[in-house]
């Protein structure tokens, strides 16, 4: 058979096929009844929120292709946790300006000039003055200190207080145009990993108020300072880490939780090539007990023992036998540089030049700065302090009645 007897031969075989009209009307009458359901059931589905309508008012998108094609002016309140902190405490932070004198070219004559710009937290408003929290090390040096208010007001500053260890410091100003006062949180309740806000001048007042957020990167870091630059360390500060930016400028102002509480006083980072976010801040239940105290007295009173201290290590290892007579036990302590006076406390319980200091109170003390320490986060003038040490090989133990110190 040709070509066209097989195309006739599959035509016939199609006609054979029965109720094929039947099937369709099938189709196209259950299509319909279903649709006709689903438009009844859409009111149901859309208040039990299975399906989202489309409101009269609004713009279809779908419907309207041409609006992707054009950028859609949004409005958008942003009311988080860390704005609200930010706004309630960023108008608490205000610029501190060192202020000394330097000597002209014309005339012998001397002129104020700007030494540096640091941070202040504003902490008390009373009797018609505020109160500002910075760091010591922003004042240092300072003939004169201003003020600069978030409103951009410039006020003269007085220096109420300040102690040199802790690095910090009280500044009194008028408070007329004082408008906020930061609240000051509870240090002790913080976690590691919970959010911190900084906030301060970095850089000076051309970044007023800037504002970085990170956490907290652990709550017990004693970092230790050298006050006096001859290469021992004086003092352990303890401090908050935090990886929230930090920069020249900064020290002085507020480390905020989310609430907008301050929970510390933001005071010195580690600046070395390659280390990012490593910043710290000083306690702010810490600071509150040294601030009290330089409101009320100008400066910390501290316990007077009567002695140089010098690490131990830092003496050469021969010394250790030959000079000292220490123990092979012996690792740490504190030497005790000076001649004692007689009448000091320490001399008076009988204490001697070359004693080594290794315990207070039966507390381990390894260097000049845990001494220091000790005696002013415990220990009062008036107060008695146990004491042991080695002389000669041996062993002793004094009871050491503490006095004020002289010089204070």
């Amino acid at each position: 058979m040709g070509f066209y007897d097989d195309l006739r031969h599959v035509e016939k075989r199609k006609q054979r096929v029965p109720g094929v009209g039947r099937l369709i009307m099938t189709s196209i009458t259950s299509a319909v009844i279903g649709g006709m359901v689903v438009l009844l059931m859409l009111p149901t589905l859309s208040n039990s929120g299975y399906i989202k309508m489309v409101e009269p008012s609004s713009t279809n998108v779908m419907s309207n292709p041409a609006a992707n094609l054009f950028a859609q002016p949004v409005s958008v309140s942003v009311e988080t946790g860390t704005v609200k902190a930010v706004e309630k405490a960023e108008n608490a932070v205000v610029g501190i300006i060192n202020i000394g004198r330097a000597r002209t070219n014309w005339f012998n004559s001397t002129e104020d000039v700007e030494q540096g710009q640091g941070s202040g937290v504003i902490f008390q408003k009373k009797d018609g003055k505020a109160r500002i929290i910075t760091n010591y090390h922003v004042i240092d040096q300072a003939q004169k200190l201003e003020v600069a208010l978030p409103s951009g007001d410039k006020v003269e500053a007085k220096v109420l207080g300040y102690d040199i260890f802790n690095d910090l410091a009280v500044l009194e100003i008028d408070g007329s145009k004082v408008l906020t006062v930061a609240e000051l949180g509870d240090s002790s309740t913080l976690r590691v990993g919970e959010p911190a806000i900084a906030i301060g001048n970095p850089l000076g007042m051309k970044f007023s108020r800037t504002v970085t957020q990170g956490i907290i990167s652990s709550l017990e870091r004693s970092m230790p300072m050298d006050l006096d630059g001859d290469g021992q360390d004086d003092w352990e500060l303890d401090v908050l880490q935090t990886d929230a930016a930090i920069n020249p400028g900064n020290s002085g102002g507020a480390l905020i939780n989310i609430q907008g509480q301050v929970i510390g006083i933001n005071t010195l980072k580690i600046s070395k090539s390659g280390i990012e976010g490593l910043g710290f801040a000083l306690p702010i239940n810490d600071v509150k007990k040294i601030v009290n105290e330089l409101v009320e007295k100008g400066k910390l009173e501290r316990a007077y023992l009567g002695v140089t201290p010098y690490d131990l290590t830092n003496v050469p290892r021969y010394n250790w036998k030959e000079t000292l007579n220490l123990p092979d036990d012996v690792a740490a302590g504190v030497v005790i540089r000076n001649e004692v006076g007689k009448f000091s406390p320490a001399g008076e319980a009988g204490l001697r030049q070359y004693d080594v200091i290794v315990k207070m109170d039966n507390k381990d003390i390894a260097n000049g700065a845990q001494l220091r320490k000790f005696l002013t986060l415990n220990k009062k003038p008036g107060d008695t302090v146990e004491i042991t040490y080695y002389r000669d090989g041996f062993k002793k133990t004094a009871t050491v009645k503490l006095t004020k110190n002289p010089q204070q």
